[in-house]
């Protein structure tokens, strides 16, 4: 049974797809990139990152044509991988580390960690949000559409 694809899955599967792509495809320079956070583990978890994002990517991007407990489990994983990479750049970004890219898309696209870098983890964060609750995750979201008020007669 399919059902009307949400935009929210959609957009943030396209993106996890993307990143999981050019992290696979400058694999060192991502474990480089990850190695300038100065955390001891976080390099030895880089293959699970991508492999997280990737089973994410995939769940959501079919989240309209599989049964929802599949869905439902692809949109809580891109919501926790939003919240590890919101979490990681703030802790560096509080730390004062200086970080010539932060390693979200490898070596493409590589941008210096910087507050804009903060905002758009943030994004990522509220669009996985979205995404979690459109696959069926019991997470409330404010309506996006405006409502009509009737007037009195």
């Amino acid at each position: 049974m399919s059902r009307r694809p949400a935009f929210a899955p959609l957009a943030l599967g396209l993106l996890l797809a993307v990143m999981a792509a050019a992290q696979l495809l400058s694999f060192g320079a991502f474990q480089r990139a990850l190695d300038g956070y100065a955390l001891l583990v976080l390099r030895d978890l880089a293959g699970g990152l991508v492999g997280a994002e990737i089973v994410a990517a995939v769940g959501l991007l079919a989240s309209a044509s599989v049964p929802r407990p599949i869905a439902r489990a692809a949109g809580l994983s891109g919501l926790l991988v939003a919240v590890m990479w919101t979490a990681l750049a703030a802790q560096a970004f509080a730390r004062g580390l200086e970080l010539d890219n932060c390693g979200c898309f490898g070596a493409y696209l590589a941008q210096p960690l910087r507050w804009w870098v903060l905002i758009e983890d943030a994004y990522m964060l509220v669009l996985a949000w979205y995404a979690a609750a459109a696959t069926g995750s019991p997470f409330p979201t404010p309506a996006l559409r405006l409502q009509r008020t009737q007037e009195a007669t």
